[in-house]
């Protein structure tokens, strides 16, 4: 009967915390419905894989090499980054990019906030992380998790899990983190400025060649970004040609939710106590925040220089949406600005500058990706 006992006998305090870091996503996913189609399978995974002896991971149980599916889907859906790749299908089948094509200005902000990336990546170099994992790290300011762990797994960086982790906690706090970072930065005045909006009429070809082209020149500028922005710009393709309705919504439906639930609990299985539990980890954590608020007030600083030369005003807030947290972001800045003035309406401007935020995140992470070599 001794061997009922192994397990407990076998617990670690560093899988006890894990199981506690698993429940507070748990809770995060439930009660404040933080990204819970990721943050619940993901602190679910996390208890599953710090459970001594635990079957769903790889292990050696006398001398013989037994499986776990969590590792079968880690290597088969994250190592070879078929799951963010696919993700990335479903999320540009969801964007509509006519906002942006309205006011291609907005452009400027998507790559004004990719600032804190290259910040934190120095940062992380300089506090004695390795390049690779610096540039990893760094990715986490795009509010961008599919980037995150692809350019993380690239790099077989032994981060991948905490940098997941951090990625799309931070997404999910959105709401809470921008609106403080932005008030750092701006006046009340600032917030209250408006900005007329007039939408044009974007042609059916325009919206069809939009795709085609950033996925040229973003591929020539960055070759090894063509698989992330390629699948980005296919997926939005087949929502705007007009002749794959039903792929599209199941690209943005099925294929997300299977892909998104996979993708959670899958990457639990990097999330064991004994590498999971460390000071490196708590950095990452730190660092991810470090970048994510940067990257906002690197878009709002950038709005805020431009207003030196415009003669019709930018709203700052609208440069902090040029993050690619879509459309949580967008939503954010809106609910802001009627906030500060109850006819203040910024949320297409805002939509217009998220959605470049994503394009740019894509294409920062490919030029890291170029920059950095093996």
């Amino acid at each position: 009967m001794g061997f009922l006992l192994d397990g407990i006998q076998a617990i670690t305090y560093q899988q006890i915390i894990m199981w506690c870091i698993g429940g507070l996503l748990i809770y995060l996913a439930i009660a404040k419905d933080f990204e819970p189609a990721l943050l619940l399978p993901m602190g679910f995974g996390a208890i599953l894989v710090n459970i001594p002896f635990s079957g769903a991971i790889n292990q050696m149980i006398n001398g013989t090499k037994v499986d776990g599916i969590l590792d079968f889907l880690f290597n088969g859906g994250i190592s070879t980054e078929m799951f963010p790749l696919l993700l990335f299908i479903g999320i540009g089948a969801m964007i509509d990019f006519g906002p942006l094509l309205s006011n291609p200005f907005m452009l400027l902000f998507g790559a004004a906030a990719q600032f804190g990336i290259f910040f934190t990546i120095c940062a992380a170099a300089l506090l004695g992380f390795s390049l690779k994992d610096a540039a990893s790290i760094g990715i986490i300011g795009a509010a961008d998790g599919p980037t995150s762990i692809f350019v993380a797994n690239y790099f077989k960086s032994s981060l991948i899990a905490p940098i997941t982790v951090a990625a799309y906690s931070y997404m999910s706090l959105v709401p809470v983190i921008q609106p403080a970072a932005i008030r750092l930065v701006t006046t009340k005045k600032e917030r209250m400025i408006r900005m007329p909006y007039k939408a044009s009429n974007i042609s059916k070809k325009t919206k069809i060649l939009f795709p085609i082209l950033v996925t040229v020149v973003a591929g020539l500028i960055a070759p090894t970004s063509v698989s992330l922005i390629g699948f980005l710009m296919f997926g939005n393709l087949i929502r705007e040609c007009g002749v794959l309705e039903r792929l599209s919504k199941t690209a943005q439906n099925e294929l997300v939710n299977i892909i998104t639930l996979l993708l959670g609990i899958t990457i639990a299985s990097s999330m064991r106590a004994e590498d999971f539990v460390s000071l490196r980890t708590a950095m990452v954590i730190g660092l991810g925040l470090v970048a994510f608020i940067f990257d906002t007030i690197g878009g709002v600083l950038f709005a805020k220089f431009l207003n030196l030369f415009l003669k019709n005003k930018v709203n700052p807030m609208v440069g902090a949406a040029g993050i690619s947290a879509f459309p949580m972001s967008a939503r954010v800045i809106q609910k802001m600005a009627q906030k500060e003035d109850n006819q203040n309406f910024l949320l297409m401007h805002a939509v217009g500058a998220n959605v470049a935020g994503q394009i740019a995140s894509v294409i920062a992470g490919g030029l890291i990706l170029n920059l950095i070599k093996f």
